[in-house]
């Protein structure tokens, strides 16, 4: 199905800021902030604070999305607020590079701002999806885009990866050449952003006027229909837990690498093939639901997940040699399910939920994926600080799996099965 100008558009900003999860957030950005910015820092404690700079973000963006969404629908501003958010992302990407060695505070605080701000935006450019398509359109513009994020983050992956390797003369990142990525990281962000603030017109809608309860209104309203529907609410109960550690794992792999003492290098190319692996097990996953059922194949991605943390949990107990054979298997083993499971949620989801209220409905199902992000790190950050290793950090988040399968096993099976 071949895309307008303003799908294409749309499509285009998910390649932009693809590149901040993958480059500052999932790779880079753990790495620099253990060795260069927490320098003389123990691992434990090091990896309590990034986790700690993860939670707060994505707290605070919990609290003020529903603000932030009722603010930008009554005045008409989508594409202003996602403009104003991304500028401000770009610049503190580029603030990064003004970090000096053991400079540990602003680094975190730059970083948990980028998050937020990234985060914030994606509220307003998962919005503007209904004025860029039709309804009948919707599915396969959004799918694209989730797919062009995954493919053209690896661009900028890899010209940062090497001009990392070009300038590495020992074990540790090199601080110049770091730095000179997070202005990529930046730049990238930037340019691929302009042709959805160029050519996305959204559609005029009646201006509400300044009302500053609008979104939190709309909150409440759809909490009180959640809690008289059993299966949606105990999805959203396992969604909240299972998304939880799944985006843990994700965001805190590479500082767990780094604790049990990986190579920068290992590090790097593993999480360049997670990204390249997860696209065709995300289409797998999806050909799988329809054969044997959504809820099966999220049961199936939970233990995968379960499996990971013991996995993970045992890993430090072998040779260097031995890790680095198994922390690739690990790095696999996350790829094959790190798409399907998300995929999978949202249609899942769409499943079970009323089709006239659907955009009230995944509004809150986006603020459980937020608050969702806040206890994870945080328990893998404090649980590693007090027991003094981050491999009891990683095992902790097989709470979260459980009671996800838990919760979803309270779910009555799906429309389609």
């Amino acid at each position: 199905m071949k895309l307008t100008k303003p799908e294409r558009s749309w499509v285009l900003y998910d390649v932009a800021n693809s590149a901040f999860v993958l480059i500052v957030v999932t790779t880079i950005m753990p790495v620099f902030f253990k060795e260069y910015a927490a320098y003389g820092q123990a691992g434990e404690i090091s990896t309590f604070r990034l986790g700690a700079a993860n939670s707060a973000a994505s707290l605070l963006l919990a609290a003020c999305a529903p603000l932030l969404g009722g603010l930008a629908d009554a005045g008409g501003h989508k594409k202003r607020f996602l403009g104003l958010f991304m500028a401000a992302g770009v610049l503190l990407t580029f603030s990064f590079s003004f970090t000096s060695r053991g400079m540990w505070v602003f680094c975190l605080l730059a970083y948990g701002a980028a998050r937020f701000v990234w985060a914030g935006a994606n509220i307003f450019y998962d919005s503007l999806l209904h004025d860029v398509t039709a309804p009948q359109k919707a599915d396969s513009v959004s799918a694209k885009g989730y797919a062009w994020g995954y493919v053209g983050s690896v661009i900028p992956f890899l010209g940062v990866a090497g001009l990392i390797f070009t300038f590495k003369t020992s074990a540790s990142l090199p601080a110049t050449a770091v730095k000179t990525g997070f202005i990529i990281v930046g730049l990238w962000w930037f340019f691929f952003s302009l042709p959805l603030l160029r050519n996305v017109r959204q559609k005029p809608v009646p201006t509400r006027g300044p009302d500053h309860t609008a979104g939190f209104k709309q909150l409440f309203r759809t909490f009180k229909r959640i809690c008289e529907n059993r299966n949606i609410r105990f999805f959203l109960l396992a969604y909240f837990f299972y998304i939880d550690g799944v985006n843990t794992i994700i965001s805190m792999s590479a500082a767990y690498g780094t604790d049990i003492g990986l190579d920068t290098v290992q590090l790097i190319l593993a999480i360049l093939m997670i990204q390249i692996t997860a696209f065709p097990f995300t289409l797998l996953y999806g050909g799988l639901a329809g054969r044997f059922g959504t809820r099966r194949l999220l049961f199936a991605g939970i233990l995968v997940y379960c499996f990971i943390t013991f996995f993970a949990f045992f890993l430090p107990v072998f040779s260097t040699g031995a890790k680095v054979v198994l922390f690739w298997v690990l790095a696999f083993l996350i790829a094959t399910s790190m798409g399907g499971i998300q995929a999978l949620s949202r249609s899942f989801f769409m499943s079970i939920t009323p089709f006239d209220r659907s955009a009230e409905y995944f509004g809150f199902y986006n603020m459980f994926g937020k608050f969702a992000a806040v206890m994870g790190p945080f328990m893998m950050g404090i649980t590693g600080k007090i027991a003094g290793h981050s491999r009891w950090g990683v095992l902790s988040m097989v709470i979260f799996f459980v009671l996800g399968a838990v919760f979803l096993s309270k779910v009555k099976k799906d429309k389609a099965a």
